[in-house]
Formats: C-alpha cells, structure tokens, sequence
C-alpha cells in the first residue's frame, strides 16, 4: 500500500509504499478498506505541527475522515460486509473497538491507531466505519467522517442552540460552513462568521450567515481557529449566561488568560470533542437532510489532490483560503 508518513515534527509527510502485516490484515475486530478518497482536516496539521506536545508514536500514519469500499473483514465483524462503501471517522460508533494496526516501513514499525486513511488501503476497527448512505456523492463523503457530524454535534450537543438564539462563529473553513447550515437548521438569529477571507465569508452568507455583525454578545460562540487570541475575543463577546464552544485545538504552549467569574453566574467555556459525535445514528440523519434538499454540499470541497501531492494540498489548507481539500486514491 502507499501511504503519507509522518517521520519528523514539523517536517513534510513522506509517501511511499508500507507493508502490512499478514497476520494482522484481518485481526479481530478489523475491517480492510480500498480508500477512494480522504480530506484533511486542521486535526492532522495539529498532528504534523506537535500541537499537543511530544509525539511519541512516530513514525506514524495519518488521517481520520475518508470513503472507501471494504475489500475483507477481520472474525467478529457483523456490521460490514465485503463490498460495503463505507465513510471512516475517527469518533467510535457501533462495531468492535478493536487494537489499532501496525505497519511496516524500512524496517520499523509505523503505527496508526484504529484509523488513519491517508493511504490507498488501510485496516480499520469495525467501529471507526459507518455505511455510506444512499444518493451520497463519494467526493462529499468525507465530510460525514468528521466536519459535518462535528458541526451538528456542536450545535445540538455541546451548545444545544435553541431558536432565536444568535451565534457567531470564528473561522469558516470546512467545519465553520457546516456551523453555519447547522445553526441554520435550528432556527438561530442572527449567524455571524468573522474569517479574513473574503470569499469564504460570501460563502458562508449564502449558505444562511448574516452579512450584518451585530456588536454583541452572542448567546452562542465557536472558536474554530485554536488560536489563543481569537479564544479570548470568543469569550468576551459571550452573553454571561451564555455557551463558548471551543472546536479548534490550541497548540499546548499558547495558553488562553480570561476572567473566570462570568462562569459563576452562567456563562459555558468548553472544549468540543467532534460535537459527541454518534455516527451510525448523526452520518444517516444528515444523509436525510442532504437527500431532502435542506444541507447544501456544494462547494464546501474546494480543491482535490492526488495522494502523492498530498503536502502541497497541506500547504493549501495552511494558506486558509480553501474549504475542504479532497486526497484522491489512484490504486
């Protein structure tokens, strides 16, 4: 298989054929994928970056949101069969959790946890796999795997947002577009979305944001950036009684300082983890709304790269002027 290995912080992935173990192919639990395609999320650049601190499972693969068709499956597998095109997430769902699998690479061992799909092929727990629903395009698929179940856990879990309430949102990447439409669905006024790019802000406002900012506070606000300063400016323009949810990761050494006393009389700061994401039960609800005309896709993927260029399509989504950037397969 050919894959995109992270060797060194800070440096740029490597890609080049890995071996897998035999023995391991079909393990308890474990379910072989073809990938057709994967998209990259600000989670891997954390990874590539060591935002949170030493890495000591390197080298290692990446990856956590893509589509592929199941090609084997491991003794206990019940929910997928050979044949099934299936969206990979990193949140856990319905299946065997099982160990995650180990590689080869010049003679060392190259781990990747239950998933990591930034390779042609790749072994996957049962319960990192959901279905792809039907009347689904595969180049959207990925976005199931975590931008779109993140950004309707955001809004119905970690800020359970009720109509009427207003939200403003930082950054409007490929998760901030799905807050928007998110919050749209649930009737919230105004939605507002600050990001120095000015193309992905018209995008936002055509998919349901207010070209108005109001000075505030917002009942709800959601960081998506993890950046120290902008973490700050999300919590002082939060109501007191209102929620600040934090969906970008800051870099461990960039600490945020705020006034801790709004907490004592209402006020929310919390960390989101991919919005509690239940994907057997999220990924065929918004697969519903997509069908139905009420989720719009369009353009929320903006670039595609073959694997093997897979760090200019890094460099691309650092520049923050792309949505989604699409990883293609070619095996």
């Amino acid at each position: 298989m050919k894959a995109a290995i992270l060797t060194e912080i800070g440096k740029p992935l490597v890609v080049d054929d890995v071996l897998m173990d035999a023995r391991l192919m079909c393990g308890v639990g474990r379910v072989r994928v073809r990938m057709h395609y994967a998209a990259i999320c600000g989670a891997q650049l954390n990874e590539i970056d060591g935002a949170k601190g030493p890495d000591k499972y390197l080298p290692h693969l990446l990856g956590h949101e893509g589509v592929g068709t199941v090609e084997a499956i491991g003794e206990g597998v019940t929910t997928k069969a050979i044949g099934d095109r299936v969206i990979l997430h990193w949140r856990p769902s319905e299946g065997i959790a099982a160990k995650g699998a180990r590689y080869y690479w010049k003679g060392q061992d190259v781990h990747a946890g239950p998933m990591a799909c930034f390779a042609d092929e790749c072994i996957v727990s049962e319960n990192r796999l959901t279905k792809l629903p039907d009347g689904i395009d595969e180049r959207v698929a990925p976005l199931f795997g975590c931008a779109l179940t993140t950004a309707y856990g955001v809004i119905t879990r970690d800020a359970d947002v009720k109509p009427g309430e207003s939200v403003l949102i930082f950054g409007a990447g490929g998760v901030g577009l799905a807050i928007v439409q998110m919050a749209k669905l649930v009737s919230a006024y105004p939605i507002c979305v600050i990001d120095p790019v000015a193309d992905k802000v018209d995008m936002a406002c055509r998919l349901g944001a207010s070209r108005h900012i109001p000075d505030g506070p917002f009942d709800v606000v959601v960081d998506t950036t993890g950046r120290s300063d902008v973490i700050q400016r999300a919590y002082e323009l939060t109501k007191p009684p209102g929620r600040t949810i934090l969906v970008g990761v800051p870099r461990h050494d960039d600490p945020i300082t705020i006034h801790s006393l709004p907490l004592h009389f209402g006020k929310v700061l919390t960390g989101s983890h991919g919005g509690d994401s239940k994907p057997h039960e999220d990924i065929p609800k918004l697969a519903k709304l997509v069908r139905a005309g009420l989720l719009n896709l369009d353009g929320l993927v903006t670039h595609e790269f073959p694997l093997e260029e897979i760090n200019d399509a890094i460099a691309l989504v650092r520049s923050g002027t792309a949505g989604r950037v699409l990883l293609r397969m070619n095996a």
